[in-house]
C-alpha cells in the first residue's frame, strides 16, 4: 500500500466519521442536519475514499480484488449514489446507514489483507462483469438501508410517536415508492450481472463457484417474487422489508460469504 492511499483513506475516514456524527446529532435533536453541508461532507469523503480504493484495488501486481477492498468499493459506490440521486429523491436519510458501512469497510481495506492474488490482466468480458456486480450490489444495498430506515419509520408511526420522526424522514408513502424505485434498478442490474457471468465466464458452474451461481440466481428469484407481489398483490411495509432482507442475505452469501471462506477460512 502507497503512502498516498493510506492517507486519503485516513482522511476519508475522518471526514465520514465526521458527517455521520452530524446527521446522528440531529436526529438525536430531532432537527434535520444542514443538508447542504451533509452533502458538501460526504462528497469530499467520496473523493479521497475513491482515490484511495483506486490504490487499493490497481497494484503493481494486477487488479486485487479482495474481500475488504471489493466491500469498501461497494460501499464507495453507494455513497456516490446516494449523492447522485439526493438531487431528486429525498434519501440523503440513508446516510445515516450508508456513512458507517462505508467506514466499516474502508477502515477493514486498509488494515487488513485477505492475500488474495491479484488479476494480472483481467479481459473485458470479466471487467464488464465485475462493474454490473458492484452496480447491483451497490443499489440493493441501498434498498436494503431503505427498507431499514422504512421499518423504523412505519415502527414509530404505528407507536404514534410520529412527531419524532416527521422533521427528518419524508412521508412513508414517498419512502416506500424510492424503496421499489431502488429494488426495480437493482433487479435490472442483477439481471445483467448473471447475464454477464453466463456469457463471459467459462467457469461460472464449476465446484468452486457453483456455490456463488446458485445463491445469486436464488436471490434474483426472491426480488423478482417481491417485486411480482407488489405489482400484482400490492405487498408493502413489514411484507416487503422481509423479503428486501431476504434476497440481499442471499446475495451476500453469494459474493462475500464466497470469498470469506475461501480467501480468509481457507486461505486459497
Amino acid at each position: 500500500m502507497t503512502l498516498v492511499t493510506a492517507l486519503t483513506g485516513a482522511l476519508a475516514l475522518v471526514i465520514y466519521l465526521v458527517a455521520t456524527c452530524m446527521q446522528v446529532a440531529g436526529l438525536a435533536r430531532r432537527e434535520p442536519a444542514s443538508r447542504p453541508l451533509l452533502l458538501m461532507l460526504t462528497a469530499a469523503a467520496a473523493i479521497v475514499h475513491g482515490i484511495a480504493v483506486s490504490g487499493l484495488l490497481v497494484t503493481p501486481e494486477g487488479l486485487n480484488l479482495g474481500l475488504f477492498r471489493v466491500a469498501t468499493l461497494v460501499a464507495l459506490t453507494s455513497v456516490l449514489l446516494i449523492l447522485a440521486l439526493a438531487i431528486s429523491r429525498p434519501i440523503e436519510n440513508l446516510f445515516v446507514v450508508i456513512l458507517p458501512l462505508a467506514i466499516v469497510t474502508l477502515a477493514a481495506a486498509l488494515l487488513l489483507d485477505t492475500g488474495f492474488q491479484p488479476i494480472a490482466a483481467p479481459d473485458v468480458g470479466f471487467s464488464l462483469h465485475v462493474i454490473l456486480a458492484i452496480l447491483a450490489y451497490a443499489v440493493l444495498a441501498m434498498a436494503v438501508c431503505q427498507a431499514l430506515v422504512t421499518g423504523w419509520q412505519e415502527q414509530r408511526l404505528r407507536k404514534h410517536r410520529a412527531a419524532l420522526i416527521l422533521g427528518n424522514l419524508p412521508p412513508l408513502q414517498t419512502m416506500e415508492r424510492v424503496l421499489f424505485e431502488l429494488l426495480w434498478v437493482g433487479l435490472a442490474l442483477l439481471t445483467l450481472t448473471i447475464a454477464s457471468g453466463l456469457y463471459f465466464l467459462e467457469d461460472i458452474f464449476e465446484q468452486r463457484v457453483v456455490h456463488h451461481t446458485v445463491l445469486s440466481m436464488s436471490s434474483w428469484v426472491v426480488f423478482a417474487i417481491l417485486l411480482w407481489g407488489r405489482y400484482r398483490l400490492g405487498w408493502r411495509g413489514q411484507t416487503a422489508i422481509r423479503w428486501t432482507l431476504a434476497g440481499f442475505a442471499l446475495l451476500l452469501l453469494a459474493y462475500f460469504g464466497s470469498k470469506l471462506v475461501i480467501e480468509i477460512i481457507l486461505g486459497a
